[in-house]
């Protein structure tokens, strides 16, 4: 799950609030995911203005100044 957030907003902590329940949604989505062979989730805060039409997503979640 890649969740875009303008950088400016990144230290919000609201932001903060979502993300920790974005990353606990994965932790279940992956309990349940394993119990029928399926791939593990994982998060991804990312500034928006990193986000190109060009990158793969692992391109994206990789980049050095993305927050996972």
């Amino acid at each position: 799950m890649i969740e875009t957030k303008a950088r400016k907003d990144l230290g919000d902590p609201e932001v903060a609030a979502r993300r920790q329940a974005a990353e606990e949604w994965c932790v279940h989505a992956s309990a349940h995911a394993a119990t029928y062979g399926g791939k593990p989730w994982r998060y991804a805060l990312v500034p928006h203005d990193i986000v190109a039409e060009n990158m793969s997503l692992d391109g994206l979640v990789g980049r050095r100044d993305a927050r996972s």
